[in-house]
């Protein structure tokens, strides 16, 4: 059986590496398969152009992964900072690691070869890390929120409501379900056949680019995933909106202004990273991509794959007064 290498394309391709139906056929007469490597594109550019985005990016993913691992560090090792709050901030820290590092360094490899290939079982593996990170991203920043709302709200049962042993739960099943749902979303990529151009206008294998240049009919698929996003998207937006209604209730029926603007910056910063996040990946995913140009998409996809992750822990970090704390704790006690 004969596979397909390389940028190579079958003479009898449409314009977006659609395969029409005599396409179709010989491919089957001549037992062809989907192509086993993808070339990824990211933009063409000069080379000192190119070399100017690699060292800027190699500059972001270095202060993304230092930052972020502070935290965790910090949440670790700090007695101040052992609280609900922060245990769930250093779980979402683990994901903002995992998700540039899926990404960034295959992208600086693509930008110093202006274009590089990918291997199609690499580039499943990498849609599958992605998932992970952005599910996760997702259910943590909802029980986040809920947090918020149970310490603003109901500040005399927090303690009782929020156990370590739930926290912990909690956390340990926001991966699985994670792990779990990556797989589904992996396999019903893994469903597409892809005989036409195998070129991904993309700086990674996003589900996008992916349903863009496959052969097979995407709307079953594109179907399947808007149902699976349901209980991963729809649901969490919406317990994240009932919590911050119930909050900024809550403040607002708090007689002092300086009362009512410290228990607005408990939440704050969650506030801010929920709302980086949702508008970049909504934007992607969500709206119509009508006059949507591909650099576009890519910008926006930059916006919350690489740096959203480098500004939750600063975000976090300049906002957050029991972080400075511990900071200031650290350099007193070692330097």
């Amino acid at each position: 059986m004969m596979r397909r290498q390389g940028k190579q394309q079958h003479p009898n391709t449409i314009k977006g590496g659609k395969c029409s139906s005599s396409c179709l056929g010989k491919l089957t007469e001549n037992n062809l398969t989907e192509v086993n490597t993808f070339f990824l594109s990211f933009f063409q550019g000069s080379q000192k152009l190119r070399v100017f985005v690699f060292f800027w990016l190699l500059v972001v993913y270095s202060v993304t992964i230092c930052g972020n691992l502070l935290i965790i560090t910090l949440v670790s090792t700090s007695r101040n900072l052992q609280t609900p709050m922060y245990f769930f901030i250093s779980q979402l820290s683990i994901s903002d690691i995992l998700l540039p590092t899926d990404i960034v360094p295959n992208m600086l490899h693509i930008l110093l070869n202006n274009g590089a290939t990918i291997s199609f079982a690499n580039c499943m593996a990498q849609l599958y890390f992605f998932c992970i990170a952005e599910s996760c991203e997702c259910l943590l920043l909802t029980v986040m929120s809920y947090d918020r709302y149970v310490a603003i709200c109901k500040p005399l049962h927090y303690i009782s409501i929020m156990t370590g042993t739930l926290c912990t739960k909690l956390a340990v099943i926001f991966w699985l379900l994670s792990f779990f749902v990556s797989f589904i979303y992996t396999k019903i990529i893994l469903g597409l056949k892809f005989c036409g151009s195998n070129t991904i206008d993309h700086f990674f294998c996003d589900l996008v680019p992916l349903q863009d240049i496959a052969c097979s009919d995407t709307f079953p698929l594109k179907l399947e995933l808007y149902l699976l996003s349901i209980p991963f998207v729809g649901i969490p937006n919406l317990i994240i909106i009932i919590s911050y209604v119930n909050i900024v209730r809550a403040i607002l029926q708090i007689p002092s202004n300086i009362n009512r603007q410290k228990a607005f910056s408990t939440c704050s910063s969650h506030l801010t990273v929920v709302s980086v996040f949702y508008m970049s990946l909504s934007s992607v995913y969500i709206l119509p991509k009508s006059g949507q140009t591909s650099d576009v998409n890519k910008i926006l996809s930059l916006l919350y794959t690489v740096f959203t992750p480098l500004i939750n822990p600063i975000i976090y970090s300049f906002r957050n007064r029991d972080i400075k704390k511990a900071v200031q704790e650290i350099i007193q006690k070692y330097f």
